[in-house]
């Protein structure tokens, strides 16, 4: 089989030399890579040009903004029977490419595989282990952990985008959803995808050992001060409805959201949140749970009048 890596990049030259010098060195060549770029990113361009004699690379460029919308377009132009996806500032480990294989080689049901990602950051490495990963439980919680999962290959929920890989066909039919909402990357994408594909009838497989090194930088720690913001909940519970509307069991889909309005998480606050920040956020905690609720009920009208959006 054929196996593409997918890198969307945007202003992180440095990073991105770093992945593809990995991709170079991986023990399985990929058949095709794909950067996609911005348009206007000429420092992305730069680093592309000096890489293009050192493997099958190609440029695929975006206009508009967003992660999803550079997801989209690398599909597009994938020719392999395997997409591997992972970001400008992961670096994936020399066997990344050959477990991966291995894992679709091995199972025509498989739709979808997936691994940790060994956090780097502030001169450390998170070095925890897990052994919940990636389960939606029947009302809605999340417990992600990729970053920390240990064990062996296991079935999951939902894949960390990151480090994840889809048999092309399917996942291009499907599409991420252009309508989530953000600024650069859209919270939830990856849980929106893997939905969708287990909805489609397709297993999604974490084994630890497909792993990569992840040297998140500055702007995503930007992004994470700003998970306290009312416009980021508003966005992150618009995603979130979106999200679980590809969710099979209509049931457990209803369960889900009212978790999402009853409880929610600090970012995303229901009632019972709010009410515990309410002692160390004071009003803004209730600024927090209102903009959260806004989110979700814009994403609701919108699957209801999708044409009005």
């Amino acid at each position: 089989m054929r196996i593409a890596v997918m890198i969307p990049s945007y202003r992180r030259p440095h990073d991105l030399a770093r992945c593809l010098e990995a991709v170079r060195q991986q023990a399985r060549q990929a058949d095709e890579v794909l950067v996609v770029v911005r348009a206007e990113d000429e420092e992305t361009a730069a680093v592309v040009s000096l890489w293009r004699g050192c493997m099958a690379l190609d440029v695929v460029e975006v206009t508009q903004p967003g992660q999803v919308h550079a997801l989209n377009a690398g599909l597009a132009r994938c020719t392999s029977d395997i997409v591997s996806i992972t970001d400008d500032d992961a670096a994936p480990r020399p066997d990344w490419l050959a477990r991966i294989e291995a894992h679709f080689a091995a199972d025509p049901g498989l739709g979808g595989v997936g691994g940790r990602d060994w956090v780097h950051q502030d001169g450390r490495t998170e070095t925890g282990q897990r052994r919940l990963v990636g389960r939606i439980s029947w009302f809605g919680r999340v417990a992600g952990n990729h970053h920390l999962g240990a064990g062996p290959a296991r079935e999951v929920d939902v894949l960390k985008g990151v480090n994840f890989s889809f048999r092309t066909a399917p996942i291009r039919e499907i599409g991420f959803a252009t309508g989530l909402r953000g600024d650069g990357a859209q919270v939830h994408c990856d849980m929106q995808i893997c939905f969708a594909m287990r909805r489609a009838g397709w297993r999604l497989l974490y084994d630890p050992e497909v792993a990569v090194d992840h040297f998140p930088g500055l702007r995503d720690g930007r992004a994470r001060d700003r998970l306290a913001r009312p416009e980021t909940s508003f966005d992150m519970a618009y995603n979130y409805q979106m999200a679980i509307a590809a969710v099979g069991d209509g049931w457990r889909r209803l369960m889900m959201r009212l978790w999402s309005a009853a409880i929610g998480t600090r970012a995303v606050p229901g009632l019972a949140w709010a009410a515990g920040l309410l002692c160390l956020r004071g009003a803004y905690a209730f600024s927090l749970w209102r903009a959260a609720r806004a989110g979700a009920k814009a994403a609701r009208r919108q699957q209801r009048h999708p044409a009005a959006g």
